[in-house]
């Protein structure tokens, strides 16, 4: 497995424990330390630099032109550092997870080795956003040819890598980070009658799309006058709009930064409304835990992607324009009316809660590896 160390990876990774199967990961930032989490894995981590030499990042936060010149010698190649490692390891299969985190970099030494078999597990903005782009569009017409299973988390991304040049096996559409424990989230869920919290994911970034959901939020100050709005995630562009806008000085109005994973379903368990809006990305995996615990989502649909698990005016609803606050505001208004009938047990069908849960998810998950790894050859012998 290729991957950057991430929440979602090493979910996905848990799913393979007591399989059968032996898992080595290589870290392709190179950097990372051994994770406890999935102490059971062979973890290649730490090989980049030749060198850890003393006060190397006091050297790159002072100087960072002297130390970038440094670290071309100092910094060992990927394609040479994992093309060791394929050597070494003799793998059935190479698993990366996002196309140019762990795709793009060892995309030669695939090539030199056609017929070991490689899965490419599509993330988020990895081939919607990136499509756009001259230069990223020839990494994805490079890869995709040369990949033989791919797994998705939506079926637009199944469509467009087909689009791109994928020839290889279609092994299914699951999220990104594996099932979700449906029981440990149940345990965090307040009844609806005692829920009064909306929930706002707070990035603003290359795809994160804050701030005018904040700038919606601030024009319906006496409508949300009863409820508790909690923005999480927040960066420090969102913080500044929250401030400037004075909506940090509302008494129902909190900014949180980074929290943890089991703190944003603590927050889930008592929200009636949750919004996430982005100019990009696959199915979120907030949208999903929202649906899981049973939370009205209000959510921006790039390329179509939302509108494969929500149906607007139904069980959520669908941000056309992801820059509009003023569609956004109605939309807020809309599913407070809608979120906040009585006669609404639950917005979400239990049939698809149980679709994404872990141990549905698992099973299915473990006999694509199954499949592909009856189709493998031994290369190496």
């Amino acid at each position: 497995m290729v991957a950057m160390p991430s929440l979602h990876f090493f979910r996905w990774v848990e799913q393979l424990k007591d399989s059968g199967i032996e898992i080595f990961w290589f870290d392709i930032t190179g950097a990372g330390n051994l994770v406890e989490r999935i102490s059971w894995v062979h973890q290649i981590t730490n090989w980049k630099l030749h060198w850890n030499f003393p006060g190397r990042v006091a050297l790159k936060k002072k100087f960072p032109l002297i130390y970038k010149a440094i670290q071309k010698f100092n910094e060992r190649s990927v394609s040479k550092a994992f093309e060791k490692q394929l050597k070494r390891i003799k793998p059935d299969l190479v698993h990366s997870f996002a196309l140019y985190v762990s795709c793009t970099p060892i995309a030669s030494v695939m090539e030199k080795y056609p017929k070991l078999k490689w899965i490419y597990s599509s993330w988020g903005s990895d081939l919607y956003y990136f499509q756009h782009s001259k230069n990223h569009l020839k990494d994805i017409q490079r890869v995709l040819p040369r990949v033989d299973y791919l797994f998705t988390d939506c079926r637009r991304d199944h469509h467009l890598a087909l689009e791109h040049g994928f020839k290889g096996k279609f092994l299914g559409m699951f999220p990104g980070g594996g099932g979700f424990d449906l029981k440990e989230m149940h345990s965090l869920m307040l009844p609806h009658a005692q829920r009064n919290l909306i929930l706002i994911k707070g990035y603003e970034g290359r795809s994160g799309r804050a701030i005018p959901v904040l700038r919606a939020v601030a024009t319906l100050k006496q409508e949300l006058l009863t409820f508790k709005i909690i923005v999480f995630g927040a960066d420090k562009a969102t913080e500044n709009f929250a401030d400037k806008h004075e909506l940090a000085s509302w008494p129902n109005f909190e900014v949180r930064g980074k929290i943890s994973h089991m703190e944003v379903l603590e927050l889930m368990g008592k929200a009636l409304i949750y919004i996430g809006n982005s100019n990009s990305d696959g199915i979120p995996n907030t949208l999903l835990e929202a649906i899981c615990m049973d939370v009205f989502p209000i959510q921006s649909n790039p390329g179509g992607v939302t509108e494969e698990v929500v149906e607007h005016g139904v069980n959520g609803l669908l941000i056309r324009n992801c820059e509009d606050s003023g569609e956004i505001a109605h939309l807020l208004k809309k599913g407070i009316a809608l979120a906040g009938n009585p006669t609404l047990r639950s917005f979400h069908s239990e049939n698809f809660k149980r679709s994404i849960g872990r141990d549905v998810v698992r099973q299915e998950v473990l006999s694509k590896y199954e499949i592909a790894l009856k189709d493998s050859t031994k290369l190496f012998g």
